[in-house]
């Protein structure tokens, strides 16, 4: 029986490859796992983009408001793949740093070195997960690399819709008032919703082009928000 006083034995340096190998199996297998939550979100949204601009220009009886609806499902979808992707990127920042300082020197057969204290780093992480990047990045970087698409598809397609099936829609001076009279709700909030979507897309807009690229070398350290603690 090990007493107080005796100091357990170190684990054997053969021991200690195998547990971080599997680690790291482990760890891709969690971000794989979350790649699929983020593709299947995106899915979704492409889907229901694809399904109503359909069925909007198949129908010249359909409004074109339905299109504002089709805006409102994909910033629903955004949100739900912003959260996603905090926990992917979570995820992936544990296997950069064991690709960096643990898989790389064993490649090149070196000891690997603790000079950034990435062992001390994981260790914690390990304890106490933690997210690297906050909400709002998260956001911005998931419109930024899909939903500013989807949403100028769907803006490309509202003008289609409007300039095919509304009367008086053919000539410049007549889009706007076929615009807004060819829809049910009052034309004050038609233009109030239309003004505020816009408004939100200018903001998503100009926060994923400020946004510095993204460093394979994450520093693990760097920790936003706790989300979970084992």
């Amino acid at each position: 029986m090990q007493t107080p006083n005796t100091r357990p034995e170190e684990m054997d340096l053969k021991d200690y490859y195998m547990v971080m190998s599997h680690l790291y199996r482990g760890e891709v297998g969690r971000i794989m796992l979350w790649r699929q939550r983020l593709d299947l979100t995106t899915n979704w949204a492409i889907v229901a983009t694809t399904a109503i601009i359909t069925y909007a220009l198949s129908h010249a009886e359909t409004p074109h408001l339905v299109f504002f609806f089709a805006n409102i499902i994909c910033l629903f979808l955004l949100f739900i793949e912003s959260r996603r992707y905090r926990y992917y990127d979570a995820f992936r920042a544990r296997v950069r740093m064991l690709e960096a300082h643990f898989l790389q020197p064993a490649v090149l057969r070196q000891t690997p070195s603790d000079e950034l204290n990435w062992r001390g780093q994981l260790a914690e992480d390990l304890a106490l997960p933690s997210f690297k990047i906050s909400r709002r990045e998260a956001l911005f970087r998931r419109f930024g690399r899909n939903y500013v698409w989807l949403f100028l598809i769907i803006a490309g397609a509202w003008m289609v819709k409007v300039w095919a099936h509304c009367p008086g829609a053919h000539s410049l001076a007549g889009f706007v008032p076929a615009l807004q009279n060819s829809q049910p709700l009052p034309v004050w909030l038609f233009w109030l919703l239309m003004l505020g979507f816009l408004g939100l897309l200018l903001v998503l807009l100009v926060g994923a082009l400020r946004l510095k690229p993204y460093s394979p070398e994450t520093d693990i350290g760097q920790v936003q928000e706790r989300p979970w603690q084992v």
